[in-house]
């Protein structure tokens, strides 16, 4: 698949998402409107009622996106299935807790042991799947090395860890206008490049197939799309629905590329979003109530320190940006 194909289907995802949002916002809104928590920051309490669960929008059109293209072009169904499977699985989960959240007006949504017990349901399946009946079982490539290395049974707490992890790490990350949204755009469009750059500078990883190509591509599409939305300020929001699905579909689709550690370079800033948050709770817990951060995830600490959220979210952008050029120079050498 060249490159042409891939701006087609990101630009087919781009117009099916902006296209489903923009008629989405108005259903929503009547239904949907988000709820701001009382400790967050006053600046955010202006964004109460703004409708949430947008992420639909991403969702349908990444997947009718993605198996039109995969039909057309003749590639691997099972790769794509396998995909759609942890990234609707993970949007259902999202969408069940923002259900109760935002139109049953349950605080609390899913308990944590159901959401965590659901998610780890699926990040299991999905481990099994790839170790039982993927050519290259239980190995787990090395990225600077240009090595595999065989993780045997402990293959599926990595995989299933990875997956827990991003999936939440980007649902920490969705707490500004336009962030989680814009960051994932940017990091789909590095994994859609790698893919198509596969033969030739990924001889290691070779079989990334046209299959996550088409996904990441249709995913950056999608994010892009809502982000004529979801930027500052947002219109809608794409709620625990959009990011659990952005989370569970990036990490399930780079898994199968064999570029999982890839993953850490590109998505540095998710990963930077979560520690902030398990360091801050350490910290609290271990000095008695003290905070290493104003406030928790990052983003929020510059917010407290003076920054203005755009300018959080366009820095955050930058970051990003620079971390998959610096992702693709490690594939390129």
């Amino acid at each position: 698949m060249d490159i042409v194909y891939l701006i087609i289907i990101m630009a087919v995802s781009f117009v099916i998402t902006a296209v489903i949002t923009k008629f989405e916002i108005p259903v929503l809104r009547e239904k949907a409107g988000q709820n701001i928590r009382e400790e967050g920051l006053e600046s955010h309490y202006s964004k109460a009622g703004t409708p949430s669960m947008g992420g639909i929008s991403m969702i349908i059109a990444t997947c009718v996106t993605a198996l039109a293209a995969s039909v057309i072009l003749g590639c691997s169904w099972q790769y794509i299935l396998v995909i759609l499977l942890i990234f609707l699985g993970f949007g259902f989960i999202g969408f069940f807790d923002d259900y109760l959240k935002v139109i049953k007006k349950q605080n609390e949504g899913l308990k944590a042991g159901q959401k965590f017990g659901l998610q780890l349901i699926l990040s299991i399946i999905f481990a099994v799947i790839v170790a039982k009946f993927s050519s290259y079982g239980t190995l787990v490539y090395i990225p600077v090395a240009d090595t595999y290395v065989d993780f045997g049974i402990w293959y599926y707490v990595f995989e299933v860890f990875a997956v827990l992890a991003m999936t939440n790490a980007v649902n920490l990350t969705d707490g500004l206008d336009g962030l989680a949204s814009g960051v994932t755009a940017l990091v789909s469009l590095f994994f859609a490049l790698a893919a198509l750059m596969g033969g030739a500078h990924m001889m290691s990883a070779g079989n990334a197939t046209c299959s996550e190509e088409i996904f990441f591509g249709a995913l950056c599409g999608a994010c892009l799309g809502f982000l004529l939305y979801n930027r500052n300020p947002a219109k809608v929001f794409m709620g625990d629905t959009g990011s659990l699905a952005l989370g569970g579909g990036v990490a399930a689709a780079a898994i199968m590329m064999h570029l999982e550690l890839l993953l850490l370079v590109a998505g540095l800033l998710y990963v930077i979003e979560a520690l902030s948050v398990v360091l801050q709770v350490g910290y609290f817990k271990a000095t008695g109530g003290k905070r290493l951060f104003k406030m928790a995830p990052i983003h929020h600490h510059f917010e407290k320190c003076g920054f203005g959220e755009r300018t959080v979210v366009v820095s955050f952008w930058a970051f990003t940006f620079i971390c998959c050029i610096i992702a693709m120079i490690i594939i390129i050498v």
